[in-house]
């Protein structure tokens, strides 16, 4: 009697799968973040010698804890690493340059592509990069067919400098250890010298005379940046839960644009 019930069960499976179309089972893999650091790390993920690129795009929600109101918002992670010497991978000193006098160039063009294919329109979007990733994510926070098509809430920089005052939309947070020089390597450190120096969040992960070592390892540091917030706000209460199981990386090619 056991096994006949069994058996119609498994009937009756194999028919709602046959007449409903194909049926997709998939355990969502959610992973909820609290501070700077753990973002860090995942864009650190980008330094994978080009097997994946240095670009990625994943699903989640920003929930944002006020005085009186918690917000929840869906949101698109977008996470951008920084000069790697990859064949055929724009993320060479040649964007470095492009990028620090706030010049288009492939990876900004390459990005700007990527969302644009990937993410719904009017999606909102949390832009996230470290060094030159940064200074990218700044460069698609301002550009203008990203701004009419989404709703850039939140930018957060890695050891990156100033780049697009004035035009980029949300809001922006520049981290950077107190021995990294990195931060001030761009024309905005000429153009506006206060705002670059004034709008760093600083903190010592103790690299006195390692500035290249602190610029590499100490962002992704908990003890160093912890009290920040995912949105790189000091103090701040701003959570970010991922569906791992959305992530996605992207190539950024050297092209002919």
């Amino acid at each position: 009697m056991k096994k006949r019930l069994a058996r119609i069960v498994a009937l009756a499976l194999v028919l709602v799968t046959i007449f409903s179309g194909s049926v997709r089972v998939s355990a969502a893999n959610n992973a909820t973040y609290t501070n700077a650091a753990q973002i860090a790390q995942l864009v650190a993920e980008g330094y994978n010698k080009g097997t994946k690129g240095p670009i990625t795009i994943t699903k989640g929600t920003l929930k944002t804890k006020g005085w009186l109101f918690t917000t929840t918002k869906d949101v698109y992670l977008v996470t951008l690493s920084g000069t790697e010497m990859v064949f055929n991978q724009s993320t060479e000193w040649v964007t470095d340059l492009f990028s620090g006098f706030n010049l288009k160039n492939a990876y900004y063009y390459n990005v700007v592509n990527v969302i644009k294919a990937n993410v719904p329109k009017n999606a909102n979007l949390v832009l996230a990069g470290h060094s030159l990733g940064g200074m990218i994510a700044q460069q698609v926070a301002s550009d203008s067919a990203i701004k009419s098509r989404y709703n850039v809430l939140n930018t957060v920089c890695f050891g990156s400098p100033l780049l697009s005052l004035g035009s980029r939309e949300g809001t922006v947070k520049r981290l950077g250890d107190v021995n990294d020089i990195v931060p001030y390597l761009s024309g905005n450190t000429f153009v506006a010298p206060i705002w670059a120096a004034v709008g760093l969040n600083r903190e010592d992960g103790g690299y006195f005379g390692r500035p290249i070592t602190g610029h590499k390892e100490c962002y992704v540091r908990e003890d160093v940046w912890g009290k920040y917030d995912v949105t790189g706000e000091k103090n701040g209460k701003a959570t970010l839960t991922l569906d791992l199981s959305t992530r996605v990386f992207y190539q950024s090619k050297i092209i002919d644009w």
